[in-house]
């Protein structure tokens, strides 16, 4: 006899925390969650938790939700299960806000159109050129165990070739590969920065929608922004030398899309200089130029040793590889190589072969020549669609590069809002909120990663959405 929906659901519930898979303290999926998992209504899901609740493994808590409060164990001893709500909640590392959790959930969810993705769609994925890739690499191999603590070095010969051609001249021994931008930025908090240091950075900023500064100790600084850049002028030093860094994203900038001008660059540079402030040059979106090749990078400006230069391969090719790489001064690239090494021992020796034959073959640049003609198609459609169905109600500007549209909804709705609605619509956007854009009126949407037809379909279902509460 088929079982119904509800015990279903119960022996799930019960399953998971008889495994210790949700352990006592901790707080299980919301309502809505597991009604959208088990495809049922809300009403059902209400009677498997009353029904838990009865049995005493489960408790509505004011603040909290619902949480585990027993397992079978305890139930049928008088032993005492550890609690590990308590300790996730102590760990030195923050976690990212609710509003971050949920987006990063909802990206694994293929049933959403998905207009958050910050990442090329599959449609862009180079299948037949990485299968050939890596068939080649795989005729070449021979035993391989860890590389050394910098990364391939043929890998980091070819980054620098590569680097060279856009006006940054380092060599292989001031490279250091890392496993995507994310793990530079998160050795760089650990490795080379004091406690109660200073990170300016632009407000907005994706840096904002993570916690890894704040986790290391650091205060996080916002300086405002025009659409020619940071503005200098409002960089002011609050604490001694070597408190305080700049992290910035020059290039098409997250989530904005603002191209730093050359003039801002220079005064840029020449202030941190003067200042002497280090900088994190995240250049992760250069190659995605649309209209014109943009300014060299302020590394290229670099004379000094000031500036840490980020590069990744995951928006361009594909965030599979976790190939990334840091360039900066010698000293501080074997500083932040031997923490990589007591994290992970090292990137993976396959992806990074795989890396250096995309970049040295030629293959690479005719990808990204694709690449970009593709994404301005579907930026074309997308601004197309923002004007057909949203120019009564919103307001942007167009990229020159990148994935993003930096959107202002007017303030007859709340972007808060508007997240939450399209999201129950099967859309899924980035409110401004997370990135610290204090107004509440400002979504980013990607061209970069949903179908064309999804693009224009999800930007009109968001008109629907604000007209429906305008009526």
């Amino acid at each position: 006899m088929k079982k119904p929906k509800y015990q279903i659901i119960i022996d799930f519930i019960k399953e998971k925390i008889s495994k210790g898979e949700w352990a006592i303290g901790s707080q299980i999926p919301s309502q809505r969650h597991l009604a959208k998992m088990f495809e049922v209504n809300r009403s059902t899901i209400i009677i498997a938790l009353e029904e838990l609740m009865a049995d005493g493994l489960i408790e509505g808590i004011a603040g909290k939700g619902t949480v585990v409060t027993n397992n079978t164990w305890t139930l049928m001893g008088s032993g005492f299960s550890t609690n590990w709500n308590g300790n996730v909640t102590q760990g030195i590392h923050k976690p990212s806000v609710s509003t971050v959790q949920e987006i990063n959930d909802a990206e694994s969810d293929n049933r959403l159109i998905q207009l958050s993705k910050g990442e090329l769609s599959p449609e862009l994925f180079p299948l037949k050129e990485m299968q050939d890739i890596v068939q080649k690499v795989s005729e070449q191999l021979t035993p391989f165990g860890y590389e050394e603590p910098k990364g391939n070095l043929k890998l980091r010969q070819t980054i620098s070739s590569y680097l060279k051609q856009r006006g940054v001249n380092v060599s292989p021994s001031s490279i250091f590969v890392v496993s995507g931008a994310l793990q530079a930025l998160h050795l760089i908090s650990i490795g080379l920065l004091k406690e109660k240091s200073t990170v300016f950075l632009e407000e907005p900023s994706y840096l904002y929608s993570l916690s890894v500064f704040q986790s290391a100790g650091m205060d996080l600084s916002g300086v405002p922004m025009d659409n020619k850049g940071v503005k200098v002028d409002s960089i002011f030093q609050t604490k001694e030398t070597g408190r305080n860094i700049l992290y910035t994203i020059p290039t098409f900038h997250n989530p904005t899309g603002i191209l730093m001008e050359e003039e801002r660059r220079e005064e840029l540079m020449e202030y941190c200089i003067r200042e002497q402030i280090p900088v994190i040059e995240d250049d992760v979106y250069r190659d995605l130029w649309l209209d014109n090749a943009p300014p060299e990078p302020l590394k290229a400006k670099d004379r000094h040793g000031n500036v840490l230069y980020i590069g990744s391969l995951s928006k361009t090719l594909s965030p599979g590889l976790r190939i990334g790489w840091l360039a900066g001064p010698e000293s501080v690239i074997e500083r932040l190589a031997d923490l990589k090494m007591q994290l992970d021992y090292g990137s993976s020796t396959l992806s990074q072969l795989a890396a250096e034959k995309w970049l040295s073959s030629g293959m690479y640049e005719h990808h990204i020549e694709h690449v970009r003609n593709q994404l301005m198609i579907r930026r074309q459609r997308a601004l197309d669609a923002l004007e057909k169905y949203l120019d009564a109600f919103a307001v942007w500007d167009i990229p020159k590069g990148g994935f993003f549209i930096w959107v202002k909804i007017k303030p007859a709705f709340k972007v808060k809002k508007l997240f939450e609605k399209a999201l129950s619509k099967g859309i899924l956007i980035n409110p401004g909120s997370i990135y610290k854009e204090n107004e509440g009126q400002f979504v980013r949407l990607s061209y970069g990663f949903a179908s064309l037809d999804e693009i224009e379909k999800g930007i009109y279902q968001l008109s629907e959405i604000i007209k429906d509460n305008n009526k």
